[in-house]
């Protein structure tokens, strides 16, 4: 039975030891012979071992989602959905505007008859979205305010998507393996961005903190085919409206690309001075209704491109509609507050167009990209900048596995020079033990990091703790009397208990780095925990299945041991 019982640990352990090594120097492909030279090998390690930024370099980014811009467009949206929803019911009404003071969001509405207030107040929350806010009305006046607890949950909901986003951006730019999460105490709004092998991340930046929100609007002109009217100043466009904007109009800065006459005609003169339009808003259509978008070389030719991009079904159908309906007039395409182009309505047009302009191949492919992505609900602003060389991240690999080598020696050593031939037993299942926690930082793709490294070091030394509990236990009942075997066996039995004590506070207290802390701190967790748990199978599985064997041999009654 007891032989029978030892060639079920030997396979066991035979088993996983070949897996863990194959895990952690096997290729991810159909192997070859140059796999496994000593280049091929060194090369299958990186890239089975994830590096964090501090090993492999790169860039660390610490960004704020400015919430503040985001909850001010919602308080300017909802004054003009109130005010459109007022008028098309025909109640008399003065304004609606929004009123951001003191650290509070309002939508103040002012009616010419105060006698109808109330059938105003509950006609509009019918056709609004004011969930959120609580209303009040005095006299003529109706105020809606944004209540504390629906800001936070907005700024929260703000901040998440615009980590999403972000991830986003950065899986279509090609960063291997980026870090986004949430940075800072709860209601910083901070992201925390790190990019091993980014260099320079000045390009990533600009990418990342792009809003791009795509408009597709009417722009407010005569119908005449022969051009869009423009003004040469913002006063001059305000003039036109009678001194005062209206909140269904925008002014906003146009330059004159190309001619929005026909399509694919030659570049306007580029150094047209700067021009401002007219148009309405809200949008006919917006980036949320974007189906894709991808850079295409310009049809003049040479080495201009343009973003051409197509809608989803409803956006579509919304634009077909307005298009359909709107033949001989002028729609404009909007991005971050700038009128890109221009084109003057000949026929509907459905679910497909241009945003013409000379766009270099870079500046169109990262445009395409972010209007891909999705526009950021808010701009962001960087806070915290590091860069990473790559020299200095070799240098700390250099330092880590030196100091995890010379900490393996001396334990090895220590162990052989103590515990003489029973130090081997120990030694094996250390080695063992630094295998199998490499194989598992790499089945659960966890990054390593420095501080990574020094939760292997400490692990070196949880595992030799183990070895040197039962070790004494096994020497304090050989004292009692009793025989090697059954020294052996209470030593390992009563040994477990404290082994398992240890190795489950320590784990408790790993798991609250992991969950509290941030990014370094829970690479020192995740090396500790799985340390642990390798440590409990080498420790006391693989150390007993070697005593087992040592004393299962035939023609040999074991007297002694060397502990």
């Amino acid at each position: 039975m007891k032989k029978k019982n030892l060639l079920q640990r030997a396979i066991i352990i035979a088993v996983v030891t070949l897996l863990g090594l194959y895990i952690v120097v096997g290729p991810r492909h159909r192997p070859t012979a140059q796999d496994f030279t000593w280049n091929g090998i060194k090369k299958t390690l990186g890239e089975n071992i994830r590096l964090g930024l501090d090993l492999k370099g790169g860039s660390h980014l610490v960004m704020r989602v400015k919430v503040e811009e985001f909850l001010k467009t919602l308080t300017e949206n909802n004054a003009l959905a109130v005010q459109n929803a007022a008028k098309a019911q025909n109640f008399p009404i003065k304004e609606a505007r929004a009123d951001i003071s003191g650290g509070n969001y309002r939508v103040v509405l002012e009616v010419t008859d105060p006698s109808k207030i109330s059938d105003i107040q509950s006609e509009v929350e019918k056709k609004v979205d004011l969930s959120g806010w609580t209303a009040s009305a005095s006299g003529n006046t109706v105020t809606w305010t944004l209540t504390p607890t629906a800001e936070r949950t907005l700024t929260e909901q703000a901040t998440d998507q615009a980590q999403k986003i972000i991830e986003s951006r950065l899986n279509q730019f090609g960063v291997a393996e980026p870090l986004v999460q949430r940075h800072g105490a709860q209601g910083s709004h901070q992201i925390l961005v790190q990019m091993p092998g980014i260099q320079d991340p000045e390009r990533v930046k600009i990418l990342l903190a792009g809003t791009s929100k795509l408009e597709l609007v009417h722009v407010v002109s005569p119908p005449s085919p022969a051009s869009v009217q423009t003004y040469a100043s913002e006063e001059e466009a305000k003039a036109s409206l009678g001194g005062t904007v209206p909140a269904n109009r925008r002014i906003l800065p146009y330059q004159e690309r190309m001619e929005p006459t026909s399509a694919g005609s030659q570049p306007a003169d580029q150094n047209k001075p700067k021009r401002y339009v007219v148009i309405e808003t809200p949008a006919v259509v917006d980036g949320s209704e974007l189906r894709n978008a991808s850079a295409v070389q310009s049809r003049a030719g040479g080495n201009d491109y343009q973003i051409a991009f197509s809608l989803k079904p409803t956006g579509a159908d919304k634009f077909g509609a307005w298009t359909g309906a709107n033949i001989n007039e002028y729609m404009g395409v909007v991005l971050e507050n700038e009128v890109k182009s221009v084109a003057y309505i000949k026929s509907q047009i459905t679910d497909s167009g241009e945003i013409e302009g000379r766009f270099t191949k870079q500046s169109a492919d990262d445009l395409a990209l972010t209007l891909r992505s999705g526009a950021l609900p808010a701009p962001i602003e960087y806070q915290e900048e590091r860069t990473v060389g790559p020299s200095l991240g070799a240098d700390s690999i250099r330092s880590g596995v030196l100091a995890s080598v010379v900490g393996l020696a001396l334990v090895v050593a220590f162990m052989l020079f103590y515990y003489r031939g029973s130090g081997i037993n120990a030694v094996v299942a250390l080695l063992l033990n630094m295998i199998l926690m490499m194989a598992a930082l790499i089945i659960f793709g966890a990054t390593l990091t420095l501080p990574g490294i020094a939760g292997i070091i400490l692990t070196i030394g949880m595992a030799v703790d183990s070895n040197v509990l039962i070790f004494e236990r096994i020497r304090e009942e050989l004292h009692t009397g009793k025989t090697v075997p059954s020294a052996v066996e209470q030593g390992f039995a009563r040994a477990f208990v404290t082994i398992i004590d240890t190795h489950v506070t320590t784990t408790v207290s790993s798991l609250f780095l992991f969950v509290f802390g941030t990014g370094p701190i829970r690479g020192f967790a995740v090396t500790l925990i799985l340390g642990l748990i390798v440590n409990l199978f080498t420790s006391v599985y693989v150390s007993r299945t070697i005593f087992i064997w040592l004393l299962s041999r035939k023609g040999r009654k074991v007297e002694t041991l060397s502990i």
